[in-house]
């Protein structure tokens, strides 16, 4: 009831474990606390926060204009009501070295797992865009350092993004991967990947854990969790997925209200009433101050 059971403490402890497992960590990324609650409720093991979807959800596109406080706070948001291990997206750090500092200190304040900064200049884009542009190598290590440093916690879960493989090549951005690793980078995303020998090369360069961006209407393939398993990924993310179900959903809705007068078509549709109401606990609350469920809901909702 209202929050979480688990400590911050205890969900990075046990998403370094899962890492460290030999499974693949499948993540699909939250809209909001409401569907964290559905994936852990659906046996996910673990939950992301992508930048792309804060921003769309804010109205913004993803090109860096939310800030570090906007993004702990939703986050705060999110973790008050999962136990799943929660990463999130922390961009480019938000700024220099000093700010990428700061930025590891509001994320573990907000409960998080870990995060992943990125190797893209300021303004950034969405990854799977053309027109990139990536920081000198010396930049991101400074900044990957800088965050190392300001851990208070050695179990949250500092991972390094590079998106120089469209900028690049694959043979640097494995090179910048490396050098990220020993400036403190507990894990590795490497972004855009155009095909399954590229993942399997990465794969084959370096050794800490790494993560497979699955994003629909990218740049590279939807590969199936047994394949990116036996490639030895130790994530599969689904970053934008809901989002792109639920908006598509919202827009036939509208379209459908709008032509037919009435939402009545949609009902087969809907989460229920009764589904909602149990996805929120209405119970458990109950079971605190029992004046809060005492009325009976209509049959069929």
């Amino acid at each position: 009831m209202l929050h979480t059971h688990t400590t911050p403490g205890s969900r990075r402890r046990a998403f370094r474990e899962r890492l460290a497992s030999g499974r693949l960590l499948r993540m699909p990324g939250a809209i909001n606390p409401l569907s964290a609650r559905l994936v852990q409720e659906t046996g996910f093991e673990a939950v992301y926060l992508s930048g792309a979807v804060l921003a769309a959800d804010l109205g913004l596109p993803d090109i860096g204009l939310t800030t570090s406080t906007e993004i702990a706070a939703r986050a705060q948001q999110i973790t008050r009501v999962t136990d799943l291990p929660a990463l999130i997206d922390a961009d480019t750090g938000f700024g220099e070295p000093m700010n990428a500092a700061r930025t590891v200190q509001l994320m573990e304040d907000a409960g998080l797992a870990g995060l992943h900064l990125e190797d893209q200049v300021n303004p950034k884009r969405c990854g799977h865009l053309d027109g990139k542009s990536v920081v000198p190598r010396a930049d991101m290590v400074r900044r990957l350092q800088a965050a190392a440093r300001a851990r208070r916690d050695a179990d949250f879960l500092l991972m390094a993004r590079t998106d120089a493989r469209a900028v690049e090549g694959l043979a640097a951005a494995i090179d910048r991967a490396k050098a990220y690793v020993d400036a403190g980078a507990d894990a590795v995303f490497p972004e855009a990947l155009a095909d399954e020998g590229e993942f399997e090369a990465f794969r084959e360069a370096v050794d800490v854990p790494l993560l497979a961006n699955m994003t629909e209407f990218g740049k590279g393939p939807l590969l199936e969790a047994t394949t990116l398993e036996n490639l030895g990924y130790n994530i599969a993310l689904y970053p934008v997925t809901l989002l792109r179900l639920a908006m598509g959903a919202v827009e036939d809705g509208l379209r459908a209200i709008a032509a037919d007068g009435t939402q009545a078509s949609l009902l087969p549709r809907m989460q229920t009433r009764s589904r909602l109401y149990e996805l929120l606990g209405y119970e458990e609350y109950t079971a605190f101050d029992s004046a809060v469920f005492d009325f009976t809901l209509p049959p069929g909702t």
